[in-house]
């Protein structure tokens, strides 16, 4: 007899974590330990949840790499004992917070799925009962050799469990409200789980599951727009002890070619600071060489993120930085995929 899966439930904050008191109309926090109760359908599911919330919630705004190692130090400390995780986080920030994760862990064997929803738990028309039955179903999933369907981080919501450090929140009032513009989904949900194998990351189960909580936050993202100065670039690139800059460019790779533009970002590699070229579009690729505009970024050093997601580069930059990656290797190891997070 197959034994049931253990799930974890972590509940960090969000709208999904609050209920409406229908005598006041305003909202409150929710009592995980009353999950039963408030969403009985869960007994149909064949696991057992344990459930850890925060002991302050917080908002998707606040969160932060403090919060990040937090979530971290609670999936390494149930690693051994649970089958699955699923984190329940605000869905502003979710795309930063599951990529984050994602690099965070080494090797993962096991799934770690995030959920969140647009309506909170206890609104008539709430997205937030479908998004946490059906991660939780996403995360007891077995084969038939009882090892995990799913051994990624994935980002569940409305009915497609994308590979997490791919996805962009789209929307702030549709229940559609994330994409993974350059990869399909690893699951739909519909009248049946449907998971879609050849998508899916392939752990090796003779590697040592790793847990990496050494992050460096001294980076920054620059969009670029036309008529950006050479005041807001220099002030940007000239930040007190920046190590990293995500660099939001046009099209496939593309920027001025100004010689001020060029020559201060020549500066800032020369002085060790790492800068990756990623794209302003939703899909698509960063294409060093396609055009004239990006040929001087590929010549002056630029890292090319190719269709990474700014979310995703934002926290593959903090992991390489926190993890010292010498800096001959450094534009090598970002440039190749780490975990299924660019093609």
């Amino acid at each position: 007899m197959t034994k049931k899966s253990e799930i974890l439930l972590i509940y960090t904050g969000g709208t999904i974590g609050m209920v409406k008191d229908y005598k006041s109309n305003a909202l409150k926090a929710f009592n995980f330990d009353h999950l039963y109760k408030k969403i009985p359908e869960l007994k149909q599911l064949d696991c057992t949840i344990e459930v850890i919330s925060f002991e302050i919630p917080i908002d998707s705004s606040n969160i932060n790499v403090k919060y990040w190692v937090d979530i971290l130090e609670i999936i390494e400390e149930y690693y051994p004992k649970k089958d699955g995780f699923v984190v329940l986080t605000g869905s502003d920030t979710m795309s930063y917070t599951s990529s984050a994760i994602s690099f965070m862990i080494e090797n993962l064997k096991k799934p770690v799925i995030f959920t969140g929803s647009q309506l909170p738990i206890g609104d008539l028309r709430t997205d937030a009962k479908e998004n946490l039955i059906t991660a939780i179903q996403i995360a007891s999933a077995r084969k038939n050799n009882n090892e995990a369907v799913v051994t990624e981080v994935g980002l569940y919501f409305e009915y497609k469990l994308y590979r997490a450090n791919r996805t962009t929140k789209i929307n702030a009032e549709q229940f559609e409200a994330f994409t993974s513009a350059n990869y399909p989904p690893i699951a739909e949900s519909g009248v049946h789980l449907k998971f879609n194998s050849s998508f899916l990351l392939k752990s090796d189960l003779n590697k040592k599951t790793l847990f990496r909580k050494k992050l460096n936050e001294n980076i920054v993202i620059l969009k670029l727009f036309p008529g950006i100065t050479k005041q807001v670039v220099e002030g940007v690139l000239e930040i007190y002890n920046l190590k990293g800059v995500v660099l939001e460019t046009y099209g496939s790779g593309n920027a001025p070619t100004e010689k001020w533009f060029i020559e201060l970002l020549k500066t800032a590699i020369d002085k060790g600071i790492y800068i990756v070229d990623v794209t302003q579009c939703i899909g698509g690729s960063v294409i060093f060489g396609q055009y004239e505009t990006s040929t001087a970024l590929k010549r002056i050093g630029l890292i090319n993120g190719k269709n990474i997601t700014t979310e995703s580069a934002i926290a593959k930059l903090m992991y390489l930085l926190g993890e010292r990656i010498d800096k001959s290797n450094f534009k090598t190891q970002f440039e190749n995929s780490l975990r299924g997070e660019m093609n």
